[in-house]
C-alpha cells in the first residue's frame, strides 16, 4: 500500500512537471478593483457568520466533527511523541547512576576516602618570566 501511495505521488509530480503545448492558454484576466474585492470579501464574511443561524443542523454536525478530529489529532500527536521518545531519547543518562539506598531507605553516607594529598590544589608550574608577582 505504501508503494502505491509513493508511486501515485511521484507520478503526480512528473505529470505537473511535464511540458505542456507550445501555445499558452489565453484566459482573459478579470478587471476587479480593490474596492470591489474588499466588498466581496466583506459579503463572504457576513455570509459565513450567519451560516449557523441558517443551517443549525449542519453547524452542530460540523462542530461535533471538529471536536472528534481534534481528539484524533491529539491522540496521534501523543502516539508520535511516545514513539520518538522511546526511539530517540533514553529515559536515563548513563553517566549519572543513582546511589543505592540501604535498608532504611536513606542514601549511604560518604566513605571519606580522599587523602589530604588528594584535597591539595593541582600544581600550576612556575610563573613566566617578566610577570610581576602581585602582593598578597
Amino acid at each position: 500500500m505504501r508503494f502505491l501511495l509513493k508511486a501515485a505521488f511521484w507520478l503526480a509530480v512528473v505529470a505537473v512537471l511535464l511540458p505542456s503545448d507550445d501555445k499558452p492558454l489565453t484566459v482573459p484576466k478579470p478587471q476587479v478593483s480593490a474596492s470591489e474585492a474588499v466588498s466581496a470579501a466583506a459579503a463572504a464574511m457576513s455570509d459565513m457568520r450567519q451560516f449557523c443561524s441558517r443551517q443549525p443542523d449542519a453547524c452542530e454536525v460540523g462542530s461535533q466533527a471538529a471536536v472528534e478530529f481534534g481528539h484524533k489529532a491529539q491522540a496521534g500527536a501523543k502516539k508520535l511523541y511516545e514513539i520518538f521518545n522511546d526511539r530517540l531519547g533514553p529515559n536515563e543518562t548513563s553517566s549519572v547512576t543513582p546511589r543505592p539506598a540501604d535498608r532504611r531507605g536513606t542514601a549511604q553516607p560518604s566513605q571519606h576516602t580522599l587523602t589530604p594529598a588528594d584535597l591539595a590544589p593541582a600544581w600550576r608550574g612556575p610563573e613566566p618570566r617578566g610577570v610581576a608577582k602581585r602582593p598578597v
